[in-house]
């Protein structure tokens, strides 16, 4: 078993264009920041040693999140992978396990957070997500259906997503070497050809990227789903 103790990642540099250039991580939800409450469920934790926050500006100050002696914050950088990247290099602890956990994802389940940390205490792996119940069309460039993928074996990737510290930083240096650059931090491990498995979460672990989406995150909370 790897050592448990965790740090974690937060990618937070988002332009926000989807919201009209709103800072996504410092919008109110029933009168606590995205930010806040996407962070609440890990600054719970004993094992979560360490949290850097990867922004695009300057923080809120006022944001009782930044409190938290365990919060830091860095410089984000132009994509997804750079923010992850920056802010693994920031790190200071010696933790065994990294996690990342999307800055706009307020709801992140304690079950799920639970499942994956044990999961990659084991040496795998672990992403939060759901089993897709949509049907999924794998289409040519010109949008021309290609084939349709069995259901049965599709899931909708969320976060977080938890690994050993050995397996993320080999995945880091190899992406920073080249290639495609990863849409999320599995993707990295996943060239390298090591395991990783899919945990159960929820449909409520939604990520903020569009008006609509912040309706229905107030929606889950005033409707007691939260």
């Amino acid at each position: 078993m790897i050592r448990a103790s965790v740090a974690l990642l937060v990618p937070a540099a988002g332009s926000g264009v989807r919201m009209g250039g709103v800072r996504k991580p410092f919008l109110e939800l029933a009168g606590r920041s995205v930010l806040d409450r996407s962070l609440a469920p890990f600054l719970a934790r004993r094992d979560v040693v360490e949290v850097i926050v990867a922004l695009g500006t300057r923080p809120d100050p006022h944001d009782p999140v930044f409190m938290d002696p365990r919060v830091r914050v860095t410089q984000g950088g132009t994509n997804r992978f750079e923010s992850v990247a920056n802010a693994f290099e920031r790190l200071e602890s010696e933790a065994g396990l990294i996690a990342v956990h999307d800055a706009a994802r307020p709801f992140p389940p304690a079950a799920a957070i639970d499942a994956c940390v044990r999961l990659a205490a084991r040496g795998v792996g672990a992403v939060a997500g759901i089993p897709a119940v949509d049907t999924v069309k794998r289409t040519s460039g010109s949008g021309v259906i290609a084939d349709t993928p069995a259901r049965d074996t599709l899931w909708y990737a969320q976060t977080p997503q938890i690994f050993p510290r050995d397996m993320f930083a080999r995945a880091v240096a190899h992406c920073r070497a080249g290639g495609p650059t990863p849409t999320d931090d599995a993707s990295m491990v996943e060239r390298l050809g090591m395991e990783v498995r899919m945990v159960q979460a929820s449909v409520s672990n939604i990520k903020i990227t569009s008006p609509e989406d912040l309706a229905v995150a107030e929606a889950l909370i005033t409707g007691g789903f939260i």
